[in-house]
């Protein structure tokens, strides 16, 4: 919700304990104070966030944003579902890159 009281939809692409990624139909104001809310596997999170300048994608604004506040349990569950999301990408990573070093 913006703050004349103007509620935006957009689709959650991104996200991490500092802020994410929104794609939207028309792109709101770099600077905007928003109120973002979304449901994850943790629970719901609802903060305040601060939009970020806008790109055009393909299929409508990609428009980056970070948080200014949230409450505990709102940071709770997004620390949840980011630790959930990393800890099973970690899982999925097979590369000589991160294999140790050989001795000889």
């Amino acid at each position: 919700m913006l703050e004349d009281g103007v509620r935006a939809r957009g689709k959650l692409q991104t996200i991490s304990v500092t802020g994410g990624m929104l794609r939207l139909g028309n792109p709101l104001e770099q600077g905007d104070f928003v109120e973002i809310a979304f449901q994850t596997q943790s629970g719901p999170v609802r903060g305040m966030a601060e939009m970020l300048c806008p790109v055009r994608a393909q299929e409508g604004i990609l428009q980056p944003f970070r948080f200014i506040a949230l409450g505990d349990d709102d940071h709770r569950n997004l620390r949840m579902v980011v630790d959930s999301v990393a800890d099973r990408s970690f899982q999925g990573i097979r590369s000589p890159q991160w294999a140790a070093p050989k001795m000889h």
